[in-house]
């Protein structure tokens, strides 16, 4: 029972700044977590920890060890990066425009509200108020929102949107100089209701070299300031050179004015890059600009989103640009020497609506409202296929039991075959007149193909390899939202609200073979691995367990008051009398039919043991207080005769709006009496899928696919203890050569560690005596340390050798067994298939560069 987050896929990027550390690790916010990416290996991890709302603002340290996080609320987190965990939290009283670290790391700015106040950087010392306050500047005559500090830490530009920057020193109190925009250099701009305002505030990075002006209709200006020499700028007077305080000795004076030429877009994003002379600008237009300094020469001019950009920065290097645009949900990296892209990654424009798992655990398949079908590759947690030839909603999807091929059923009225191999539709599924499907399965064989509709409560039929319609099911007089066959007969179960759950065998065409009858509207259907039992959700939030067999109710759980908890903005009940969204709208099996995993519009995902109907396990999906129905009690004082303050819009906001995660409004097939919130999005499971290896499952959830695994590091659980076994046991029977009784003493008491150090015990020549020593009890366990090593050891071919003696010396007990230890074989499958398409990878690339290398004349 012990899984713990993982990762979050769907969501590479929410709004806010993003940030490079070590050149190629990229961190960026998603809604109110953080998500690391390695540019260099294409691996991204969201990290386990979640701030109080959405994070706004970043800052990381030089040497890329430490990580300021500020959320909406002012809250910030002080995290250890390599650790992932949260060393301090401090509380800002105001707004944060920006954050940044000092280049030596001693000292943090923090541009709160018209204040810059500089923090000596806690680090990894423990105390009772860790962030200790240096100093405060109160010169800003309005928002603070950029910060450069110098290479030597001892001063501080600042720029703010009373259109000025100001430089401070922090070895000594004082505010050494500011320049700004007069009136005349600044030009007005005509607003809606015909009274002049000035353009949108300076937005410098680096303004003691340039500094970027939002000139609104007029375009984006660049102004310069006097040659900077290496130390500092030039001094009027003779013999200066060597002064420290050339911030202040020098005079600053305009040298000239450049505009981009973009016409009425706006600056919404820039970076300068000091090394290189270079400035990357991002327009609100989706276009980027990138200019050498200091003669204001454009490099490129590209259009790369269909919206504003809202962050824009360099790697170290300088060779990267790094890129995200909010409202889509899009981050980039860009090299600009060759032009071609290093990362590439978009989540989902509206709600996640379905998630499937590939037969070997390695892929996973997301569908949502925004038409789109989605391939992630769970291990690197990045998105390598997307397809778009759906032209509405993608309610539902299946994987093949091939592994290479997906469906997917749309309200568009098809259903659509895609093919991993070859990147593309190859097979379209219609019915004669337009029907809406919002439920789809296969059969085992792989030979038809299911969907449900929405409109005409029907089930169509369809040859899989053929196209054409095999038989029309009818029967259901509601939507049929649940389609499963059996995972070992040739039975159909379908679900409707008609209050009736359905089996079918479609093969005889015997029509309905049972009904099951319900007090309630039926949501979901879910049939457990072995066929034998079948379970339901009701809309009065219970779930009934059938016997196929037999036909006969087995087990209830009611389950409204597990998955009750949290109120809508918009409620006017307590959470705790309110009745709706108290019910399960997906349900999930284990790989072993032990326990099932249940989820709806709530906050939670429950875990019920089957056999004794009892709560295992609730996994809350978010705290993020951003998103509605996350409290169970409001705050009174946010009520106001014109409704929740949260939900009032500001016209005098200059907030970057993030992705918009609310669905689509009501598309017709949401349950009834439920409504969309037309203020924040609203916290919710839309479906449930756990990898048929049994290590993990996956929830469509409101912020993204969240991903949850088991860690048996953590766990002890000992299966045959006794108080001879021992560690110190196993240890003296290495020592004595007695490899096989070491190896049973460890598997006895079930330490990870042992485990493997038993197994590197062995000599290869004794591998084969050993594998047919080993209990048939201890396959699964010793199996499961296999796959481990065979995804994090570097001695592949010693653990094949492994893996093949346990299947030769226990083929038969296998085969008897699978059952039980079908977990472990797909894991076992799932890491040899991975190691070996790592190696034809390598292979491949190997057998290339030698090709390359011997066509290349020799000159000697």
């Amino acid at each position: 029972m012990e899984f713990r987050f993982e990762n979050l896929l769907g969501a590479p990027y929410r709004g806010g700044n993003a940030v490079i550390t070590k050149n190629t690790q990229l961190i960026s916010p998603v809604g109110n977590r953080v998500s690391v990416t390695d540019l260099s290996k294409n691996h991204s991890v969201t990290l386990p920890l979640e701030t109080s709302t959405n994070i706004c603002r970043l800052a990381s340290s030089p040497d890329g060890t430490f990580l300021l996080a500020v959320d909406e609320q002012n809250r910030c987190l002080f995290i250890n990066l390599p650790r992932r965990v949260v060393l301090h939290r401090i509380t800002f009283k105001d707004k944060v425009g920006a954050l940044k670290f000092s280049p030596n790391g001693k000292f943090i700015a923090v541009g709160i509200g018209k204040l810059v106040e500089i923090w000596r950087s806690p680090g990894f010392r423990r105390a009772v108020l860790p962030f200790e306050r240096v100093r405060t500047f109160a010169n800003s005559d309005d928002k603070v929102v950029s910060l450069e500090w110098s290479l030597d830490s001892d001063y501080l530009l600042v720029g703010s949107r009373d259109l000025a920057a100001r430089a401070f020193t922090i070895a000594r109190d004082g505010y050494i100089f500011s320049w700004g925009y007069t009136e005349k250099d600044v030009k007005m701009d005509e607003s809606e209701d015909g009274h002049s305002e000035p353009p949108s505030p300076v937005t410098p990075d680096r303004a003691d070299e340039v500094m970027v002006e939002n000139g609104g209709g007029v375009g984006t200006e660049l102004k310069k300031r006097k040659e900077y020499d290496g130390k500092g700028l030039e001094s009027d007077e003779e013999g200066d050179d060597d002064d420290e305080e050339y911030m202040h000795r020098g005079k600053w004076v305009l040298l000239r004015k450049d505009g981009c030429n973009q016409a009425s877009a706006k600056v919404t994003a820039c970076d300068y890059h000091q090394g290189l002379d270079m400035v990357v600008v991002g327009f609100s237009n989706g276009v980027f600009g990138l200019y050498q300094m200091p003669d204001f020469i454009c490099i490129h001019l590209l259009s790369i989103s269909r919206q504003k950009l809202t962050t824009a920065v360099f790697n170290e290097r300088g060779n990267w640009l790094t890129f995200g645009c909010a409202k889509l949900g899009q981050l980039l990296v860009w090299d600009w020497r060759t032009e071609t892209y290093i990362l590439k990654q978009q989540g989902h424009y509206f709600d996640v609506n379905c998630v499937t798992y590939s037969p070997d655990s390695q892929l996973l398949a997301t569908g949502a409202d925004d038409n789109k079908v989605k391939v992630w590759n769970v291990m690197s947690g990045t998105c390598f296929i997307t397809f778009t030839e759906h032209t509405n909603a993608v309610t539902a999807l299946h994987f093949m039991a091939d592994n290479h091929s997906l469906l997917s059923a749309s309200l568009d009225g098809t259903v659509r075959a895609w093919d991993f191999k070859r990147y593309k539709n190859y097979k379209t599924y219609t019915t004669p007149t337009p029907r809406q499907f919002v439920s789809l399965t296969a059969d085992p064989s792989g030979d038809v193909v299911c969907a449900g509709t929405l409109d005409s409560f029907e089930i169509f039929v369809w040859s899989k390899k053929t196209g054409q319609i095999k038989d029309i099911l009818s029967g259901h007089e509601a939507p049929v939202h649940g389609l499963m066959f059996s995972p070992l007969t040739q039975l159909l179960a379908s679900s409707s609200w008609d209050y009736t759950v359905r089996l079918w065998d479609v093969f005889a065409s015997k029509g309905t073979v049972e009904t099951f009858r319900h007090n309630h509207d039926v949501l979901t259907v879910a049939f457990r691995p072995d066929g034998k039992q079948l379970a339901s959700s009701t809309l009065d939030g219970q779930i009934n367990f059938w016997d196929t067999i037999e036909g006969v109710l087995m087990y209830t759980i009611e389950g409204r008051r597990d998955i009750a908890g949290g109120r809508v903005m918009t409620d006017r009940r307590s959470a705790a009398n309110s009745s709706s969204g108290k019910c399960f709208t997906t349900l999930c099996y284990s790989a072993d039919g032990g326990y099932i995993l249940a989820a709806g519009t709530s906050r939670y995902i429950c875990m019920y043991d089957i056999a004794d109907q009892v709560l295992l396990r609730r996994f809350q999906i978010s705290h993020n207080l951003s998103l509605d129905g996350v409290l169970d009690f409001l705050h009174s004082k946010k009520m106001t005769e014109a409704g929740p303050i949260d939900l009032i819009d500001d016209d005098n906001s200059d907030e970057e709006g993030g992705i918009d995660k609310q669905s689509r409004g009501n598309l017709g097939y949401d349950l009834p009496g439920s409504r969309p919130n037309r203020g924040r999005p609203i916290i919710r499971t839309k479906s449930l899928s756990i990898a048929p290896t049994g290590r993990s499952f996956a929830a469509a959830t409101t912020e993204g696919v969240l991903i949850f695994s088991i860690d048996d590091t953590f766990i002890f659980d000992p299966t045959d203890l006794d108080i001879d076994v021992t560690p110190e046991a196993v240890e003296a029977a290495i020592e004595e050569d007695e490899v096989s009784r070491a190896l049973a003493l460890s598997m006895r008491l079930n330490e990870d560690s042992l485990i493997k150090k038993c197994i590197f015990a062995v000599a290869p020549a004794d591998i084969k005596a050993v594998a047919i020593s080993v209990r048939q009890k201890y396959l699964e366990r010793l199996m499961e340390a296999l796959v481990d090593l065979l995804e994090n050891c570097p001695h592949l071919e010693f653990i094949l050798h492994w893996c093949q003696e346990i299947c030769k010396a226990h083929g038969s007990s296998i085969q008897r067994n699978y059952r039980t230890l079908l977990p472990a074989l797909r894991s076992l499958q799932k890491a040899i298939t991975r190691a070996h398409q790592d190696l034809a990878d390598m292979c491949s690339s190997n057998e290339y560069t030698l090709r390359y290398l011997c066509s290349v004349p020799n000159n000697h």
